[in-house]
């Protein structure tokens, strides 16, 4: 029997091969459709079991008369495993605190202490297991996996010891996640709250929080007075094996990045042409004028790109901080305005001639602008290490998971 590439030291003995039927209670859900109410216990199905969790978002409520007859037959404990059925087949939740739901539509895997909980959960996400249950899928258009197939899923099972070792360590990953992964989203809510409140809302002058020493008033300017505003030539330009970098909406990612792997190029004289006019340099602004209207990026790099004519170039200028400027564009005051002057033809666009004469801009003296700048900056970069720490340790996770189980099972 196969043993797994990364052990713990002191473990030696080769794993045992056994059905998950055999070392668990493998039941599922109610097969009814009770009827639903307003309130009373929560009623699972496949849709909310994400991620390790119960979803409550979108969940609907059955009586206590339901919800004790379903129990009969699934009544869920702490320590079980829930698994989905349909849809997004094998998505898992470890209940880990004392549940007060009804199931159906999910397979419910419990907790009888042959093996460690903690272990045949984090087994279960194992590329071993998620192979079998790909390979036992039944069904047309919507796909599902049979009560017989999971219950029939060959899991490797090493020594008490080692269960408790593997399953802790995967455990502890799982929660270094859930720790970045809440830092990042509590920043992000820190800076959309900041957004609203740092800029001066429509028709006013000043914002509600402002940091100390600043007291006069903001100016308002077009965005055309402030910065020159233009796009590339309008040309589809051929795409070449190497070359410049080509980009486009789709091309934005993060909170404020661009994404230059797997895109297309352009020849170096194709992109003198195509940016006579003008050309995103570091700086600059890049604002997209056609599917996602309004989402902005600031170039804080020095290459040579070009980014097509669905984006518009908001030049560097003296006359306004152009971080500043970035941060502005992304709030509430900001938006609304952009939201106003989409045409709303067969694709979603704003022009050019309208960003410069109906998008309107706050301002504050230059130095009210640097402090504002680099306070919304530092919450980006919080965001984004939080992001980034939570998206290593997610590739350590599954790396781990392919390594930590052995192959065949």
């Amino acid at each position: 029997m196969s043993n797994p590439k990364i052990r713990f030291s002191a473990f030696t003995d080769d794993w045992e091969q056994r059905k998950l039927s055999e070392i668990s209670d493998v039941r599922d859900g109610t097969h009814d459709s009770p009827s639903y109410q307003s309130e009373g216990h929560p009623f699972v199905t496949s849709k909310n079991v994400k991620d390790g969790y119960i979803n409550y978002d979108d969940i609907q409520y059955i009586s206590d008369e339901d919800f004790e007859a379903i129990n009969k037959r699934s009544k869920v404990d702490v320590n079980d495993i829930l698994m989905g059925m349909i849809g997004t087949i094998g998505n898992l939740a470890l209940i880990r605190t004392e549940p007060d739901f009804a199931i159906k539509n999910v397979a419910l895997i419990k907790d009888t202490k042959q093996v460690s909980y903690l272990y045949l959960y984090h087994y279960l996400q194992s590329p071993s297991a998620e192979k079998q249950l790909q390979n036992g899928l039944d069904g047309g258009t919507q796909k599902f996996v049979s009560l017989k197939n999971i219950r029939e899923l060959n899991i490797m099972v090493p020594s008490e010891e080692e269960q408790e070792k593997i399953g802790t360590f995967v455990e502890y990953l799982d929660n270094l996640i859930t720790l970045h992964q809440r830092k990042c989203d509590e920043t992000k809510e820190l800076k959309k709250y900041m957004l609203q409140k740092m800029f001066p809302k429509n028709g006013e002058k000043v914002p509600e929080i402002r940091f100390a020493g600043f007291t006069d008033d903001w100016e308002q300017h077009k965005l055309g007075e402030l910065a020159k505003i233009g796009d590339i030539d309008h040309r589809m330009p051929l795409t070449v094996d190497d070359g410049v970098p080509y980009l486009m909406t789709g091309d934005f990612c993060g909170i404020n990045e661009l994404n230059f792997e797997g895109v297309k190029h352009v020849s170096q004289e194709d992109y003198e042409q195509l940016s006579r006019k003008i050309k995103p340099e570091k700086g600059d602004i890049i604002f997209a004028r056609y599917a996602s209207v309004g989402a902005v990026r600031y170039v804080d790099f020095t290459r040579d790109f070009l980014i097509s004519y669905s984006c518009a170039i908001i030049k560097q200028s003296k006359k306004i901080n152009s971080k500043y400027l970035y941060h502005y564009l992304t709030g509430d005051t900001a938006q609304k305005q952009i939201k106003l002057e989409i045409n709303s033809s067969s694709q979603a666009n704003i022009g050019i001639d309208s960003m410069k004469t109906s998008i309107t801009v706050l301002l504050p003296s230059a130095d009210e602008q640097t402090k504002i700048s680099e306070f919304l900056s530092s919450l980006d970069n919080l965001i984004t290490l939080h992001q980034r720490k939570a998206d290593n340790l997610k590739e350590l996770k599954r790396y781990m998971l392919q390594n930590m189980f052995p192959k065949k099972g």
